[in-house]
């Protein structure tokens, strides 16, 4: 009995955790740039800057989020995308990016 109780705890603590997580419709971009790549090509500008040592973040809702899960950002340079994740002031922990489908 113990142990099933326990396991329902750890479930329910699980499943809790999860249910914090968002759905953000943003775009890939670098730091240095942020939402701004001053007319230029937004994929080129982020690829180029990325290249010069600029890590990605994520520019959603007319923020600029920082994030230290740059390998799941890489290959959505400049790219629409929706990110599951949680933000903590101008931090964002992703957990799950996907391409935004084209309409």
């Amino acid at each position: 009995m113990r142990k099933k109780l326990l396991m329902l705890a750890a479930a329910m603590l699980a499943f809790g955790c999860l249910s914090w997580a968002k759905v953000y419709t943003g775009t890939v971009s670098d730091a240095m740039c942020g939402a701004n790549h001053g007319g230029k090509d937004a994929v080129a500008c982020t690829k180029e800057c990325e290249a010069a040592g600029s890590k990605l973040v994520v520019v959603a809702d007319g923020k600029v989020y920082n994030t230290d899960q740059q390998d799941m950002l890489k290959g959505h340079e400049g790219e629409t995308v929706k990110i599951t994740g949680t933000v903590n002031g101008d931090t964002m922990a992703i957990t799950h990016v996907a391409a935004e489908k084209s309409k």
